[in-house]
């Protein structure tokens, strides 16, 4: 399967300022290739190329032939969002040749846009909504109803090796969104999320056109930064490849008092011969806030959802924090046995040291905003190893074709914390914010200077799967399965040293997969699939009967039908699914008065998805999409909660992405997004919930030619109209949207 990493061997040689100029808008050097065969490094045409067109040669200023070739290079800018991406153990495909819903988000896209985390990239997606963990700064996605911890993003397929909590995406060529469950392309994810969907982030690395790119950035009110981003490649045939990456920001963001700051740092080294590909990816990052706004909770005699408070006002504790750093990389390896058998192996890891005191903000009357102050502080420390290897083979039986997935994966993670908590420990008001000291922490758990290990997590599989293709490649059926054992162990915080071990989970299931493509015509496709998604089940805890019990995993089920249309410039596709769920909870056991721990809950979200990205006519670029889902919880305890909505599942939500070439501004771009998310619940009772909100946000961007170097200038503002709105309640807890949020940068090549 051919990785995307892989250079052209073929050796590009366009001059250096055309391949730096088609970097610059987000193009491959060959969509220029016809503008640069007729141009000379000084920017004239040559006097042959007049002749055999019957003209004289005419002189041509040199910045009108460089504004030239930036705004030619611009007006073929390619898709920032493209329907395909890697789908783990079956490799990279494109998306209408799969029964599968994937799209992929790349770099051009990141940089014009301006996006500083994960969750600022997947703005742009209709399927995708984002909030913070529980009682922290995290980001959290969901994506069908169901949660994606940052635990469980992966990087070229890779669990485990993800930073955590928040994610700088100036490191990723691509970001992927897989829509529905995965467990056999890509395993269990470890934090047991990932259920509904799958992100996946694919490193940069150096092309056959040499980059060496600065960019300046600012956000509102008072945060600044910048990145530098170089690539080469040496060698014979481009063999040896580097892309280096630095990116800070630092500062006051848009909502008062908060600040963050962020730093990350990626090395990405290749080389590659006829038969051979070695990739080696190191990389770190620090991200923090200070003085955050936190989300908050509703107190158990809350009647109505509180207003939401001025968009840009902060009701966080100034002694709240985090800090974040990680050190993580992966080392990638292919060869070809032959033109019909490809070896491959990986292996990546992750050490991560997190630190933070967070404030839980309860509101106990949603008129008058009267709330409780909570305080916890955690370390944490964590180690990840991650790895998998396999074979694919192509071969024919008469007929049919065949592609053979076969190998296996390994994920080791341990985890070490402590915590240390004051609940509550003062009054505040969400309108009028009492801010106080930090304070004191005498509830604790485990040693918080010195934190010993909570937990360890080992994920072993098999996989196997056969795609076959019919008449001419026009129906492809693909049939595999997995087998996983999932063993998690935990520990006691306060016992002393290591290893009392207090939880112990030892269990394997079999995940199948079966997928159907039709292709009517060579632009079409028709899919089907039936996958499953899974994760640790529960084992029995408190006043029950069956206290101890552990239950095998969790086993979604998720069917989903579709149909894509696909010419390259431009691409749709409609999709129609349904994911069944099992939930636990305790339950009467008999007359006697005891209760059972029992896992016959069920949550059933079914949707329908339309994606749609592409050159809706020339200059005029669209992406974005609709969904609507109805998430259901079908067995619960006692049937009090039947055919009620699953807490923070919005009913439908909208995206619009437009750009638009100005034909009268040679290199100007507007840009304009509008978000709509619908209704959501904040109780399983269903007596609470978030009104629909609309989020409009603004820019534009112009590239010109100074001093023979190409330069982009962008300005946008998100937001608005300053609208306020709680953006999510997933977990039952709200998240404020953020303020109006002007941002400016500025980039250039050299």
């Amino acid at each position: 399967m051919p990785n995307p990493c892989r250079p052209n061997r073929s050796g590009y040689k366009r001059p250096f300022n055309l391949a730096l100029l088609a970097l610059m808008a987000g193009v491959s050097p060959h969509a220029i290739a016809r503008a640069a065969d007729s141009t000379q490094t000084d920017g004239r045409k040559p006097a042959a190329t007049h002749a055999a067109q019957g003209a004289a040669p005419a002189p041509v200023k040199q910045a009108t032939r460089d504004e030239a070739i930036v705004v030619e290079a611009k007006r073929r800018n390619q898709m920032q969002v493209s329907s395909g991406g890697q789908l783990g153990v079956l490799g990279n495909k494109k998306g209408i040749d799969v029964p599968f819903n994937i799209r992929s988000y790349n770099a051009s896209l990141i940089l014009n846009q301006q996006s500083q985390t994960l969750g600022q990239v997947l703005e742009n997606d209709p399927s995708v909504r984002t909030t913070y963990g529980y009682g922290n700064f995290s980001e959290m996605f969901i994506i069908r109803g169901f949660q994606v911890y940052g635990d469980d993003v992966a990087i070229n397929g890779l669990y485990g090796i993800t930073p955590r909590q928040l994610v700088s995406p100036q490191l990723y060529d691509q970001v992927q969104v897989l829509n529905g469950a995965s467990a056999f392309l890509n395993g269990a994810a470890p934090g047991g999320s990932a259920i509904g969907g799958n992100i996946n982030l694919i490193f940069k690395h150096a092309t056959d056109a040499p980059i060496t790119r600065l960019t300046g950035d600012y956000a509102s009110s008072a945060m600044g930064g910048g990145s530098v981003d170089v690539g080469r490649r040496f060698g014979t045939d481009h063999a040896f490849g580097a892309r280096i990456n630095v990116a800070g920001m630092d500062g006051t963001d848009s909502i008062a008092h908060e600040r963050r700051h962020s730093v990350a740092v990626g090395g990405d080294f290749d080389w590659h011969d006829d038969r051979t590909h070695v990739s080696l990816d190191m990389n770190f990052q620090n991200q923090g806030v200070n003085w955050g706004r936190p989300a908050i909770f509703l107190g158990a005699d809350v009647t109505h959802v509180p207003r939401p408070v001025s968009p840009g006002a902060n009701f966080g504790q100034p002694w709240t924090y985090n800090d974040l750093n990680y050190i993580f990389g992966m080392l990638n390896v292919e060869h070809d046995l032959s033109k019909h058998v490809t070896l491959y192996a990986a292996f990546g890891g992750l050490s991560g040291h997190e630190q933070g005191n967070y404030q839980v903000l309860t509101v106990n009357d949603a008129s008058t905003g009267d709330s409780t102050n909570g305080n916890l502080y955690v370390p944490y420390v964590q180690t990840n190893k991650s790895t998998r290897g396999g074979v694919r083979a192509h071969f024919a039986t008469g007929p049919v074709k065949h592609e053979i997935n076969a190998g296996g994966s390994a994920l080791w993670e341990e985890s070490d914390s402590a915590y240390a908590y004051a609940w509550p420990y003062s009054s505040t008001n969400l309108y009028h914010p009492v801010y106080t000291g930090a304070p004191d922490q005498t509830l604790t758990g485990g040693n918080v200077a010195n934190p010993q290990q909570i937990s360890g997590t080992r994920l072993y599989s098999l996989f196997f799967s056969d795609t076959m293709s019919f008449f001419d490649n026009r129906v492809a059926l693909t049939g595999g399965f997995r087998y996983q054992n999932l063993m998690v162990a935990g520990f006691d915080y306060n016992a002393p040293g290591r290893g009392a071990r207090n939880a112990d989970y030892d269990q394997g299931a079999i995940t199948p997969v079966v997928g159907l493509v039709v292709h009517p015509t060579r632009q079409t496709s028709i899919y089907f699939n039936r996958i499953e998604g899974l994760s640790q089940g529960p084992t029995a805890s408190g006043n029950v009967v069956n206290l101890g019990q552990v239950f095998p995993p969790y086993r979604s089920v998720q069917y989903e039908v579709g149909a894509k249309y696909d010419i390259g410039r431009f691409a749709a596709s409609l999709a129609f699914y349904q994911i069944s769920q099992p939930n636990s909870y305790t339950a009467a056991y008999g007359t006697s008065g005891q209760y059972i721990f029992t896992v016959d809950g069920m949550q059933r979200n079914r949707g329908a998805e339309l994606n749609v990205n592409g050159e809706l006519m020339p200059g005029l670029r669209f992406n974005g999409g609709a969904t609507l889902i109805d998430a259901d919880l079908r067995r619960t305890a006692g049937g009090l909660q039947n055919g009620h909505s699953a807490i923070g599942v919005p009913n439908y939500s909208i995206n619009a992405n437009i750009e638009y070439d100005l034909p009268f501004l040679r290199g100007g771009t507007i840009t304009g997004r509008v978000v709509n998310t619908g209704k959501q619940w904040v109780n399983t009772a269903n007596t609470l919930h978030l009104p629909v909100w609309t989020r409009f946000d603004l820019g534009a961007r112009y590239t010109f030619v100074t001093a023979h170097k190409p330069v982009t200038l962008r300005f946008g503002v998100d937001n608005v109209g300053n609208a306020r709105y709680w953006a999510s309640a997933y977990g039952g807890y709200l998240l404020e949207g953020l303020p109006r949020t002007y941002k400016f940068s500025f980039t250039t090549d050299f």
